[in-house]
Parts: structure tokens; sequence; C-alpha cells
């Protein structure tokens, strides 16, 4: 009888054991299908306030070097409270983004409703991407800047960085925030 017992007590800690090992393993790959749905935790990011610093997501994982990647760069909507006519999206020089971005392919989404959008400049030498509404985006409305068929730049962490021109009385240039793409093998 005291056989039995110690068996049964070994056999529910092993299965104890496995299914602690099981829900562990189980998380971290939910963690690493996850790991481009936002920037994540940036410890030291180079953007003094953290309430500056954008939500995105890379629909094919962010690989460097992919051709046909999707990028949804946010915008909440408490950064908006001026209205928006248009996107300045910049990049710095350092690392050199390499990458290519399809003009014809950006759409602007606002309450996941696309907006019309009269055009979209890239300058190239000035690292500037300019997106002109044809209609403002009224004050308090979150937004999605979607750039479609996007050839990955090589691995490193890029910034882009936000400004709009507000849509009032007397427009304004003003900053929004920055975007921390990370761009890796691992992803």
């Amino acid at each position: 009888m005291n056989n039995h017992k110690s068996l049964v007590t070994v056999l529910s800690k092993r299965l104890m054991a496995t299914l602690a090992l099981s829900g562990c393993l189980l998380t971290g790959v939910q963690t690493l299908s996850w790991a481009q749905s936002n920037p994540g935790l940036t410890i030291f990011s180079g953007v003094e306030n953290r309430n500056d610093i954008l939500d995105y997501k890379l629909d094919f994982n962010g690989r460097p070097d992919f051709y046909g990647e999707r990028m949804k760069l946010r915008v909440p909507s408490k950064k908006l409270t001026q209205g928006v006519s248009k996107f300045y999206i910049s990049y710095l020089k350092n690392p050199e983004f390499d990458g290519k971005l399809d003009t014809d392919s950006v759409d602007v989404r606002v309450d996941k409703e696309s907006v019309e959008i009269r055009n979209v400049y890239w300058d190239k030498e000035s690292r500037v991407i300019e997106i002109d509404l044809k209609e403002p985006i009224e004050p308090g409305k979150k937004a999605e800047i979607v750039f479609s068929n996007v050839k990955n730049p090589s691995s490193g962490t890029y910034y882009f960085i936000c400004d709009v021109l507000t849509s009032g009385q007397i427009p304004l240039r003003i900053y929004i925030g920055t975007w921390i793409l990370s761009f890796s093998i691992t992803n």
C-alpha cells in the first residue's frame, strides 16, 4: 500500500512539473508571435518623454531585407488634439534607412476607415515622407498610417518621427511622437 501511495505522489509531482514547463513554453511561443505588435518595453530609447513613443505593428515580423512588409504606424487620439491636414514622417540619418517604401501603397485610416490622400511625397535626400490629406482629420480621432509593399531595411533599429500640420485657422507643424521600429533576424 505504501508503494502505491509513493508511486502516485511521484507521478503527480512529475505531472505538475510537466504542466508547469508546458505552460512556460506556450507563453514563450505566444510572446514571440506578438513580438512586433507594438514597440514593447523600451528602457533606453533616446526619446526624452516615454509618452512620445508611438505604437506600431509590422504584419510580417520585420525580417531584414524582406519585401512585402506592411507597416502600421499608429497615432492615438490623445495626440491629435488639433486635427491634421498633413503628416510628416522623418527618419534619422544613422543608421541609414536602406529600405524602400511604395508611395502608391500608403493608406491613412481614421477609426479603421480609409481617408482620401491628395499626395504622398518621399524626399529621400531629406529623409522625409509627406502625406497630404484631401480632407483634414477631426481633432481627437485616432489615426493609423499604413505602408504596404515595403522592402524592409537592414537589421537594426530605426526612429521614425511624426509631425503633423494642424488643420486649424493657423496651421502649425507640431511634433506628435516617435515610432521605434526594430528589424532583426530573430523576429
